[in-house]
């Protein structure tokens, strides 16, 4: 019987293939107590388990092929650094010692500790985080019960298989290159999550997020993955299937020609120069930009190496090697730096705080972002300080998140200059000229855009939150996320009026959040006024053909009639016009 499920489009593109179904680690173990003598014999099958996970995630390690994407050994550094930590280990051992608890009941119950943390974490990305903990604690607990991991299950499978999964490592994703599989299917994750970034990164069709997909996906069911709406279609009739050739024949074809675009210069029919440049999260993600044809990196995003550090932040030398590898890596096009977006309502270490923590009572609107890093001025100096001794290998700019009053402006130069007097003092070299931004994502601050113009060197507009907080819609809540729309008319006139006022300001601005990687707003946001778009490389090409085939004067009228409508109707009317252009 033929049935559609709906999840979420994480990896665009079409796969059609026999489902291969991978049952999770069971995480209900067996509860019981352990004898007084058996509780050191308990403490060592738990360390002769993590260390056989550890050397299976060194053999992945060892075994990556040399055009893997750089994701993944970052991920796999990611696992092995929650496996070692001791939130996860010497708790997990103190559950055995005084509780006398078995290992897989302690194992399972400090995961589930660790997991209300993060459940409380507000930035999607780092919520997202608890799968990898919850990955680990899987591995470990397959090497207690003598399990073969799950790529080890996938080994002899046909060539035309799609992944069906409750959730996937990144790890096992990467073993899956050694196998023919045309995409994959899991109960859980986002957008942000670890395995959507890597099925980006390697271009395969995915939908995450389908919830009871491994439940009623039975093995070997003929099914398609519509990886560009996040749609999965079980069983399809032979018209459907028909049509989902013919659609993934044409795309295949697209994505051949895309590639001739690579290096060509981005520039409208008029002759307006676009830049685009990407996102990134990791130093070895600079080689995805550089490779996509990216001309510089118009966000770098610190919070990961803020990530897995128990009770102490990342020492500068630590940072500077990171923000230096980038730049180095992206060999004198410039890299914007965006200072920590993590406050009083995310945990900094990978195991999402100690006991005690406290969260705020409204993380979204707390102590978070520049509003955190003002607050602990000796921490932020040392990122700035690692910052601008990074700008002495390339061109760097310093971007500043959620930004609203101008005091906050002045007092953020402020320890700025301060960096720069300390690393004066010291002899260490950086560039003085180092442009300084800032994040416009929320509404105050593009309404009073003036406070920054008179400030800042750039702007760079936060899409993902300004619609949140414009629209005081939690995007991870499922009950308001239907809610969430970028193409709101208050959502459009604020970046209208941010693009409209730096231009006549002469301050370069950017978009940044997913709206500039999304090819069906490039004509939008061209006719608007945009001139330099940043997303994540894999969407760059994509977005690069729209804009070779855009004409910018020809989109101002119709970009002001979107601009002009408030009934949905008549947005969605002007919006069609505006394709057609």
């Amino acid at each position: 019987m033929s049935f559609t499920l709906h999840g979420i489009p994480v990896s665009r593109g079409i796969a059609i293939g026999r489902a291969y179904l991978i049952a999770p680690a069971a995480l209900d173990v067996d509860h019981y107590l352990i004898e007084p003598a058996r509780i050191e014999g308990e403490v060592a099958r738990f360390r002769a388990a993590q260390q056989g996970v550890h050397e299976e995630l060194n053999a992945l390690r060892a075994d990556l092929a040399a055009d893997a994407p750089s994701e993944m050994g970052a991920f796999i550094d990611v696992h092995t650094m929650i496996l070692n930590d001791a939130m996860l280990v010497q708790e997990t051992i103190d559950l055995i010692r005084t509780r006398r608890y078995n290992v897989e009941w302690a194992l399972t119950e400090q995961l589930e500790r660790l997991s209300r943390h993060f459940d409380d974490i507000e930035d999607e990305y780092l919520r997202e985080r608890k799968a990898d903990i919850e990955q680990v604690v899987e591995r470990v607990l397959k090497a207690l019960a003598g399990a073969s991991n799950l790529v080890d299950s996938v080994h002899g499978a046909c060539d035309e298989m799609i992944v069906v999964a409750h959730d996937i490592a990144p790890a096992d994703m990467m073993q899956f290159k050694t196998q023919t599989f045309q995409g994959f299917v899991t109960d859980l994750g986002g957008r942000t999550s670890h395995t959507a970034i890597v099925a980006r990164s390697l271009g395969i069709p995915a939908a995450v997020g389908v919830q009871h997909a491994s439940a009623l996906i039975r093995q070997d069911d003929l099914i398609i993955v519509d990886g560009d709406h996040g749609i999965v279609i079980v069983d399809p009739a032979p018209i459907v299937l028909e049509e989902y050739s013919y659609r993934q024949s044409e795309k295949e074809l697209e994505q051949r020609k895309l590639q001739r675009l690579k290096f060509s210069p981005t520039q409208t029919l008029c002759g307006t120069r676009i830049e685009l440049c990407a996102n990134i999260e990791l130093p070895e993600d600079a080689r995805a930009a550089i490779e996509s044809g990216a001309t510089g990196v118009g966000l770098f995003r610190t919070e990961f190496l803020f990530m897995n550090h128990k009770d102490r932040m990342p020492e500068e030398e630590e940072q500077f090697g990171a923000y230096r590898s980038a730049v180095e890596l992206m060999n004198g096009l410039p890299v914007t730096i965006r200072t920590i977006d993590v406050g009083a309502d995310k945990p900094l270490d990978s195991m999402g705080g100690g006991d005690g923590y406290e969260t705020a009572a409204n993380p979204a609107l707390g102590l978070r972002a520049i509003r955190w890093s003002l607050s602990e001025p000796q921490m932020f100096l040392t990122q700035l300080r690692a910052i601008l001794r990074a700008s002495a290998f390339g061109k760097v700019k310093i971007l500043i998140p959620m930004l609203a009053h101008a005091q906050e402006i002045d007092q953020t130069l402020d320890l700025i200059r301060e960096a720069k007097r300390q690393l004066d003092d010291a002899g260490i070299a950086y560039d003085p000229n180092v442009q300084i931004g800032a994040m416009i994502e929320i509404p105050a601050a593009a309404i009073a855009l003036p406070l920054f113009l008179k400030r800042l060197d750039f702007l760079s507009i936060g899409t993902n939150d300004l619609i949140q907080y414009t629209l005081a819609i939690d995007r991870a809540d499922n009950a308001v996320a239907h809610l969430y729309d970028p193409l709101h008319p208050a959502v459009l006139h604020l970046i209208a009026f941010t693009l409209r006022e730096a231009k006549r300001a002469g301050v370069p601005v950017s978009v940044c959040g997913e709206m500039a990687g999304d090819p069906a707003m490039t004509r939008l946001l061209l006719g608007m006024g945009l001139t330099e778009f940043s997303m994540h490389p894999s969407q760059l090409l994509e977005v690069k053909q729209e804009v070779l085939r855009s004409h910018v004067k020809t989109l101002e009228k119709p970009v002001a009639d979107v601009l002009a409508s408030f009934e949905p109707e008549e947005v969605q009317a002007a919006l069609k016009r505006v394709a057609l252009v």
